[in-house]
C-alpha cells in the first residue's frame, strides 16, 4: 500500500503518570506539530504523555476530526482522556500495546517506564521506525541503539518536538507496503535458514 493514499499514523508512547511541566509542554508541542505535518495520532488513550500529546493535537489549528485516536486498555470509553476523537475500548489491558504500535507507521517514545519499554520492543519486532524523544527514561536510554539483529536501523534520538516530527516525516516518506508487518520476525527466520 502506498502511504501517499492515506493519512500517515504516528503512535506516541510514554509515561502514563504525572508529567513534569517541561515534558507536558514538549508533548503538547509534539501533538500540535504532528497535526501540522498531516499525521494521525494514536496513543494508549489514557493520561500522562498520552493525554498531553492528544491535547496538543486537538488544540492545533491543523487538527481535523478523527485525527486523535486512543486505544484504551479496558472496555470503558470513559477511561480515555477528553482529547481523543476516536476511542477504541480494547478490553486487552497491557496487550493493547500491540494494537497501539501495530496501528502506526512510525513510533515516538517519550521518556517512559516499563510499559513504554514493552511498546518499544513490540515496535522493534514489528519493524516500525522508532524515534526517542527527551533526555530521560527508556526513550533516552535506547536512543542510538539497535535492540537486536532484526534491524540495523537504530532507534533515532530527538531533543525537540520538531526534530521528532521531521524524523517521522522522513521515515514515512519511504514507501512501505503490507510486507513490512512483522518484518523483524521475517528477518530472524531468514537469518536462521
Amino acid at each position: 500500500m502506498n502511504l501517499d493514499r492515506r493519512v500517515r499514523v504516528v503512535a506516541v508512547i510514554g509515561s502514563a503518570g504525572e508529567l513534569s511541566p517541561e515534558i507536558g509542554e514538549l508533548c503538547q508541542e509534539l501533538g500540535a506539530a504532528l497535526m501540522v505535518a498531516g499525521f494521525r495520532l494514536v496513543t494508549g488513550g489514557c493520561g500522562g504523555v498520552m493525554r498531553a500529546v492528544s491535547q496538543g493535537a486537538r488544540q492545533s489549528p491543523a487538527w481535523k476530526e478523527g485525527r486523535v485516536m486512543g486505544i484504551v486498555p479496558s472496555y470503558r470509553r470513559a477511561e480515555a482522556n477528553e482529547f481523543c476523537d476516536v476511542i477504541i475500548p480494547s478490553g486487552m489491558q497491557l496487550a493493547r500495546n500491540v494494537l497501539v504500535v501495530a496501528t502506526a507507521d512510525v513510533v515516538v517514545a517519550v521518556e517512559g517506564g516499563a510499559g513504554t519499554l514493552s511498546e518499544i520492543a513490540l515496535a522493534w519486532q514489528l519493524g516500525r521506525p522508532i524515534v526517542a524523544l527527551g533526555t530521560r527514561g527508556w526513550a533516552a536510554r535506547l536512543a542510538g541503539e539497535c535492540l537486536d539483529h532484526r534491524s540495523d536501523r537504530a532507534i533515532e534520538g530527538a531533543i525537540t518536538a520538531h526534530d521528532a516530527v521531521r524524523l517521522c516525516s522522513e521515515r514515512t516518506a519511504i514507501a512501505h507496503d503490507a510486507d513490512d508487518v512483522g518484518a523483524g520476525w521475517r528477518k530472524e527466520r531468514e537469518d536462521k535458514t
